[in-house]
């Protein structure tokens, strides 16, 4: 077996390699900001803040190291289901892109399968792959629903998004708790019946 040193070990994957020189990048110019603020760098609290703003940049934007997409495997559909499978309330958070403040809350998906279906888990993957980079909730929104149509050709799909945007909150207008809510569907669900279903079965009890 490979002796592999205990700081190879536990140093996560997106802190290996180039990516620990990004972040040291990152933390050099992020500590000039501070220096712009006025921020005293010989602060016990603040002297250690370039570093960790650095690796934790490398950690939440560790999506873009992949420019491809999700790797998932699709199952066949050997049972002919053919009604909807949903996965709602996954809790979720990215990046506004316009203002690199974060944006959070729920994704609700559901497929109807025609000859493809594919893990629960995946899903959840999906969301997160796409989210773990600068977004635009409608852009996310409809890279989700884009990348089930060509990877399942489901007879449909839909995605609703509900967040609430730091950037709206913190600064601009600040409202706190406001809540935008983003939706992309394909297929059937733009029958109306097959949309009333879904959106009564993700309601809230």
């Amino acid at each position: 077996m490979e002796d592999v040193t205990l700081s190879e070990r536990d140093t996560p994957s997106w802190l290996q390699g180039q990516n620990k020189a990004k972040a040291a990048e990152i933390a050099g110019h992020f500590a000039q900001i501070m220096q712009v603020l006025g921020l005293d760098l010989s602060d016990p609290h603040l002297r250690g803040t370039p570093d960790r703003v650095g690796r934790m940049y490398m950690e939440i934007f560790r999506e873009l190291d992949d420019q491809g997409e999700p790797e998932i495997t699709c199952f066949p559909n050997s049972d002919g289901y053919d009604n909807m499978v949903i996965v709602k309330d996954i809790e979720f958070f990215s990046v506004c892109s316009h203002h690199i403040i974060p944006f959070f809350g729920k994704a609700h998906i559901a497929y109807i399968p025609r000859d493809a279906i594919v893990g629960l888990s995946k899903i959840v993957r999906i969301v997160e792959f796409y989210a773990r980079r600068p977004q635009l909730q409608e852009r996310l929104t409809q890279q989700i629903v884009d990348f089930l149509e060509a990877k399942l050709a489901p007879k449909g799909s839909i995605v609703v998004m509900e967040a609430r945007h730091l950037c709206m909150e913190m600064r601009g207008v600040e409202r706190p708790g406001a809540v935008t809510t983003t939706s992309a569907l394909r297929g059937r669900f733009a029958e109306p019946i097959v949309r009333e279903e879904f959106f009564n079965l993700i309601k809230k009890d």
